[in-house]
């Protein structure tokens, strides 16, 4: 007996954003339907896993995810070079030095490395700042000037910064991360703000600001898919690609930090389906980009999105 499939048909679709330059150039977003719903409509670009990088060796992450890089730590350049032969489809850069209570490196000094690294890899760069606002604020339009023509994604910016940051991004021809709370009136708020400023839609890239898995994941898919909704349905302020920032989130929860116990199993099989889940899970909601540790979170990741990305018959 035939099944009929029942079909939504939508009146809009996401942005697609372009990152990078050259053969290596990524597009995201672009998407006409659902995740992964190939009858429903066309989904031009797959989701994409980023590795991480640090500009300083990193004190908090287990040996067995820290031995993967050894001999590049002190070095950020050759550091991404090692993540792009994981097989990262981009890579990025986490400025933790600019920390102002930590080293609190110079804007010029935080640029220089920026550089270094773009320059080393031909994939895509993402850059993160440290999260203080108003120090981010400073240094990432000294990046976005180092950077410029190499078409990076530069973060975070938030409502109490994003000013000087999109001003960079725009003076220098970078794409953007809006970072808000998880809040879906207040993600469309920043990104009014932000094309206010005259920044391009498709430029802009959402930080809905995830819970790992079993810490609120439940809440980040209902919010990441109410987005992916919103933009199938016409809303051009919830239509841009969403980036996963999942390695900060899933290496810091007990499950991946509580070395081997009876109960729990081996530490760095549960700490890599940590990252693999929360990934993989927020994908399926509406994300587009992975940011992760672990290159054998890559693979796995990787490998669900190209099973996914193989059109089904009905």
């Amino acid at each position: 007996m035939p099944v009929t499939i029942a079909k939504e048909r939508w009146s809009s679709k996401c942005l697609e954003t372009v990152l990078g330059t050259g053969s290596k150039q990524v597009k995201v977003g672009g998407d006409c339907t659902l995740p992964f719903l190939h009858f429903e409509g066309e989904i031009p670009n797959p989701p994409v896993a980023a590795l991480e990088v640090l500009d300083a060796p990193p004190q908090e992450w287990p040996d067995f995810l820290s031995a993967l890089y050894e001999g590049v730590l002190g070095d950020p350049a050759a550091w991404a070079k090692k993540c792009v032969e994981y097989g990262a489809d981009l890579v990025a850069l986490r400025l933790t030095r600019i920390h102002p209570d930590g080293e609190n490196a110079s804007p010029e000094e935080a640029a220089r490395v920026a550089a270094s690294v773009a320059e080393a890899v031909d994939v895509p760069l993402i850059v993160l700042g440290c999260g203080v606002e108003e120090k981010d604020a400073a240094v990432l339009p000294e990046v976005a000037s180092a950077l410029s023509g190499k078409n990076c994604l530069l973060g975070c910016a938030t409502q109490e910064n994003y000013k000087s940051i999109v001003a960079g991004c725009i003076a220098n021809g970078h794409a953007v991360i809006a970072s808000s709370p998880l809040d879906i009136n207040l993600a469309k708020q920043l990104n009014i703000l932000i094309t206010e400023m005259n920044l391009e839609p498709e430029r802009i890239v959402i930080d809905p600001s995830i819970g790992a898995l079993g810490y609120g994941i439940e809440y980040a898919y209902s919010i990441i898919e109410r987005m992916r909704t919103g933009a199938l349905m016409g809303d051009r302020m919830l239509a841009m690609p969403v980036i996963l920032l999942v390695g900060q989130e899933a290496w810091k929860t007990k499950e991946a930090r509580t070395p081997d116990a009876p109960d729990w199993g081996e530490q760095k099989k549960r700490a890599i389906l940590w990252e693999v889940m929360t990934a993989t899970g927020l994908i399926h909601a509406g994300g587009h980009i992975a940011v992760v540790r672990h290159p054998e979170s890559l693979r796995h990741i990787k490998g669900h999105i190209a099973q996914m990305m193989q059109p089904q018959r009905y």
